[in-house]
C-alpha cells in the first residue's frame, strides 16, 4: 500500500505511516495540557496534606471533643427524654436509660484509666506500694513464712465458705448432700494423679475458690445474679437477630417451623462473623490476654494455660490453640493436659444457640462455662502435676494476629469458618441419632428375649445414678439426669441437650434436677472431641502427635470431672429464688428432631 491514510477523530488526528511510525502532534499538546491543568491539583493537595500533618494534634483534639459533646449531649437528651416520659423512677437498668448510663459510664472510666492513670500516674501508685511488695517478696522467699501465710489464709476462706453453706442451707440441708460430690471427685483425682507427690496445690485450691465465688456471685447474689441475667438476655437477642438472615435464605415458613437445620444452626454463622471481626479488630485478643493475665496471676499457672482457659468459652476448643500456635512446640506435658483439659470442659459460644434452642436456660450455660474456666486448670494440676520447666513465660508471649487483610475479608473468612461447624453438627446429630436409635432396637430385642425391657438410656441412667445423686439432685429425678450424663460422655452434649428438651417437654426434668444436669453436661468431653482435639495439635505441631495422644485420655477424663465439679458447686449454691429468677424469657421455637425411641429390627 503506498501514499498516506489519514484517520481523523474528532480533534485528534492519527497520521499512519508506511513505515509503520505514528504522528500525534494534537494528542501529545493535549497532554501536556492535562499535565499543566494537574500540576496546580497536586500541589493544592500536598499542600493540604501538609497543613494537616502539621496540624494533626489539633484536629484529633477537635474531632474527639466534639465526638464526646455529641455523647455527652445524647445522654442528657435521652435522659430529659426519659424523665418526661417515664412514670416511675424505675431506670431499666438491663434495657433503658440505665443500660446507656452504665455502657457510656464503663466506656469513660476505661478511657479515664488507660489514658491518664495508667499514663501519668501508675508509676507513683507503683512506688507507694513498693514497700508492701517488697515485704510480700520477702515473706514469699522465707519457706516457712510463706507455708505458714497461705496455710492461715486457706484456713480463713475454708472457715468462711463453711459459715456461708451452714447459714444459707438451714432451711435446705439437702443441698449439702453435693459437697459429697465435690470430696468424691477431688479424691479420686489425687488418688489416681499422674505424679501424686508432685502436686503444686495453689493452682488447685485456688481454682476450686475462684470457681466458688464465681458461682456466689452469679447465682446467689442478687446484683450478680441480675447482671448475667441481662447478660444472657442479651446473649439470645443477639442471637436472634441471625433469624434475619435465615428468614432471608430459607423463608419465614421454614425457620418459623422451628427446623433444627434452618432455625437454629445459622446462628452460628452470625456468631462466627462477628468474633472473625472483633478478632481482626484486635478486641478479642484484648479480652483474652486481659482475663488471662488475671486468671494467671491469682492461679500461678503459665500464661499459655490460662489463655486457652479463658478463650475457649468465647471462640472453642479447636480454635483458642491457633492463639498460641508458635508456643505449642515449647509446651511441657502437663500445659498440654491443661489446655485439652479446659477445651474438654466449657462449651464455646459459637454452639451456645443450639443448646438454647433445645431449651437450656442461657443464663445456666453462661455460668457453667464461666465457672469451669478456672477449675479446669485447677483439676488439670491435681491430674497431671507440672514436673517440667516451662519455656513458655509470659514476658515472651505475643499472641497471633489476624491474617485477614481488612474487616470485609475477616467477616467473608468468620462466616466461611463455621461452616465445617454447621456441617460437623449436622453429620454428628444424624449419625448419633440414628446410631442410639438402631443400638437401642438391638438392645430391645435382646432385652425382650429374655422379659426386660433393655435400651441405651436405661443402661446408662443406672451407671450415672450414683454419680447425679451425688451431685445433689433428688432420687426421683436421678434416673433422667443419669441418661443426660451418659448421653453426653458416651455420644455428646448435642443428643443430650436434645434429649433433656424432650424431658422437659414430657414433664420429667424441671426446677433443681434440671438446673443441675444443665451445668453436668456443659462441656466438650465426648469421644468425638478426643479425635477433633488430636487432629488439630496434630496438624499444628506434628512434633507433638505422641505426646497428645498420651495425655488426651486423661484430659478427656479430668474435663469430665470439672464438669461435675461445677454441678455440684452449683447444686449447693441454687436455692428456689434462684431457679425462679432464672426463668427468663427468650423466643424458642418447636424443635423438631427424631426421637431416640426403640426401633423393631425383627
Amino acid at each position: 500500500m503506498s501514499g498516506r491514510v489519514n484517520l481523523a477523530f474528532e480533534d485528534n488526528r492519527l497520521d499512519i505511516l508506511e513505515d509503520g511510525r505514528r504522528e500525534s502532534e494534537p494528542m501529545h499538546q493535549n497532554t501536556n495540557s492535562y499535565r499543566k491543568a494537574k500540576k496546580p491539583l497536586a500541589t493544592t493537595s500536598n499542600a493540604i496534606n501538609a497543613y494537616l500533618s502539621k496540624h494533626r494534634r489539633v484536629f484529633k483534639t477537635f474531632s474527639v471533643t466534639i465526638l464526646n459533646l455529641l455523647v455527652i449531649a445524647y445522654v442528657i437528651y435521652a435522659g430529659i427524654y426519659w424523665k418526661n416520659n417515664q412514670k416511675d423512677c424505675d431506670f431499666q437498668w438491663c434495657k433503658g436509660y440505665g443500660l446507656l448510663l452504665i455502657l457510656a459510664g464503663l466506656t469513660y472510666l476505661g478511657l479515664f484509666y488507660f489514658l491518664i492513670v495508667k499514663r501519668y500516674f501508675w508509676k507513683y501508685i507503683l512506688q507507694c506500694c513498693q514497700p508492701a511488695t517488697n515485704s510480700l517478696e520477702r515473706l514469699r522467699n522465707t519457706k516457712y513464712g510463706t507455708r505458714i501465710g497461705m496455710t492461715t489464709l486457706y484456713l480463713i476462706i475454708l472457715i468462711a465458705i463453711i459459715t456461708f453453706l451452714i447459714i444459707d442451707t438451714a432451711g435446705s440441708r439437702y443441698r449439702l448432700t453435693s459437697i459429697l460430690c465435690v470430696i468424691v471427685i477431688l479424691g479420686l483425682g489425687w488418688m489416681f494423679s499422674k505424679h501424686p507427690g508432685q502436686i503444686d496445690w495453689r493452682p488447685v485450691i485456688w481454682g476450686l475458690i475462684l470457681q466458688f465465688i464465681f458461682g456466689l456471685i452469679m447465682l446467689r447474689w442478687s446484683v450478680g445474679h441480675s447482671i448475667f441475667d441481662c447478660v444472657s438476655g442479651k446473649v439470645v437477642t443477639f442471637l436472634d437477630y441471625a433469624k434475619a438472615g435465615a428468614n432471608f435464605v430459607f423463608s419465614k415458613e421454614i425457620v418459623g417451623e422451628g427446623v433444627f437445620a434452618f432455625a437454629v444452626l445459622p446462628v452460628i454463622f452470625f456468631f462466627s462473623f462477628v468474633v472473625q471481626i472483633m478478632c481482626y479488630l484486635g478486641i478479642m485478643q484484648w479480652i483474652i490476654v486481659k482475663l488471662g493475665w488475671i486468671l494467671q496471676s491469682i492461679m500461678g499457672t503459665t500464661l499459655c494455660e490460662s489463655l486457652s482457659a479463658v478463650a475457649n468459652p468465647f471462640i472453642g476448643m479447636s480454635e483458642s490453640p491457633l492463639l498460641i500456635k508458635q508456643y505449642i512446640n515449647q509446651l511441657t506435658s502437663s500445659e498440654l493436659h491443661a489446655i485439652l483439659s479446659s477445651g474438654f470442659s466449657t462449651v464455646s459460644g459459637t454452639v451456645l444457640a443450639a443448646y438454647i434452642e433445645f431449651g437450656a436456660k442461657p443464663v445456666h450455660l453462661i455460668t457453667a462455662s464461666i465457672m469451669s474456666a478456672p477449675t479446669s486448670l485447677a483439676y488439670s494440676k491435681l491430674f497431671y502435676p507440672e514436673t517440667e520447666q516451662s519455656l513458655t513465660k509470659s514476658e515472651n508471649i505475643k499472641l497471633e494476629k489476624s491474617s485477614d487483610t481488612g474487616i470485609l475479608d475477616a467477616a467473608t473468612n468468620g462466616a466461611l469458618a463455621a461452616l465445617p461447624i454447621v456441617l460437623g453438627i449436622i453429620a454428628n446429630i444424624v449419625a448419633f441419632v440414628s446410631f442410639v436409635a438402631f443400638l437401642n432396637g438391638i438392645l430391645s430385642w435382646f432385652g425382650g428375649l429374655v422379659g426386660l425391657e433393655l435400651s441405651l438410656e436405661i443402661i446408662l441412667a443406672k451407671v450415672f445414678m450414683p454419680l447425679s445423686w451425688l451431685m445433689g439432685v433428688p432420687w426421683e429425678h436421678c434416673e433422667v439426669v443419669g441418661t443426660l450424663i451418659g448421653l453426653k460422655t458416651v455420644v455428646n452434649e448435642l443428643v443430650a441437650y436434645q434429649r433433656m428438651g424432650e424431658f422437659k417437654e414430657q414433664g420429667l426434668l424441671y426446677g433443681r434436677s434440671e438446673a443441675i444436669a444443665t451445668f453436668a453436661i456443659c462441656g466438650f468431653a465426648n469421644p468425638g472431641s478426643i479425635g477433633i482435639q488430636v487432629g488439630v495439635f496434630s496438624s499444628l505441631a506434628p512434633e507433638k502427635k505422641e505426646q497428645v495422644t498420651n495425655v488426651v485420655v486423661r484430659a478427656f477424663v479430668a474435663g469430665s470431672a470439672v464438669c461435675f465439679l461445677t454441678a455440684s458447686v452449683a447444686g449447693m449454691l441454687i436455692d428456689d429464688a434462684s431457679l425462679s429468677s432464672a426463668n427468663i424469657t427468650t423466643t424458642i421455637p418447636n424443635v423438631t428432631l427424631t426421637t431416640l425411641t426403640s426401633l423393631d429390627i425383627i
